[in-house]
């Protein structure tokens, strides 16, 4: 490897240092909201959010979230191990810690690396407790995919219902501006001998 592909590789490290790794993000969550959520404690420069191709039915989402520097994302990681961080008014704290480099697409070769992968042998003394440990992480996947089901539906209607929520406010905002901006305001404070003076 020439000093060249050492270089990129020190410059995507710098990177991997600055970004923060979260995940038990509800559906519900999008770019902005982690923007406005973290916000107060640096500046978010890039978010980009992981596909699980394991369990493409997985009710949550894992993102890397870049921010200015360090020092930040050391901040934001700090204060979601501390307490219960939640986001869109979801009832689900998001968990965060630091990055690692294999969490990156487009993580470049470690310059001096080598790989080397082996097959476990169905004769191998190790292959029958390899496939126990495989038949038990399937049964725990399945049990952990409909608790993630049950709890996806009871985020959808609390979404659901915040936007209701919304939209009533809002409409009564829309009336009371209508009665102020019309006149009904001061005729029915006549009416009804009502001061209406912020006095």
């Amino acid at each position: 490897m020439g000093s060249e592909d050492e270089q990129k590789y020190a410059a995507f490290m710098e990177k991997v240092k600055r970004t923060m790794y979260l995940d038990n993000i509800s559906p519900q969550v999008t770019d902005a909201v982690i923007k406005t959520a973290f916000e107060q404690y640096g500046t978010v420069t890039n978010i980009h959010f992981i596909p699980n191709y394991i369990e493409p039915n997985y009710s949550g989402k894992c993102a890397l979230v870049e921010l200015e520097n360090e020092k930040q994302a050391k901040s934001i990681i700090e204060v979601l191990s501390s307490y219960p961080f939640m986001m869109s008014g979801m009832p689900r704290p998001v968990r965060g810690r630091h990055a690692e480099p294999e969490m990156f697409d487009d993580c470049p070769p470690k310059p001096g690396r080598k790989i080397q992968v082996f097959w476990v042998d169905p004769k191998d003394p190790q292959f029958e407790v390899a496939q126990k440990l495989k038949n038990l992480t399937k049964k725990h996947v399945a049990e952990q995919s409909f608790l993630q089901k049950k709890q996806l539906e009871e985020e959808e209607k609390l979404s659901k219902q915040q936007a209701e929520t919304l939209k009533g406010h809002y409409e009564k905002f829309e009336m009371m501006d209508s009665i102020l901006c019309d006149g009904t305001s001061k005729r029915l404070s006549r009416f009804y001998g009502v001061n209406l003076n912020d006095d």
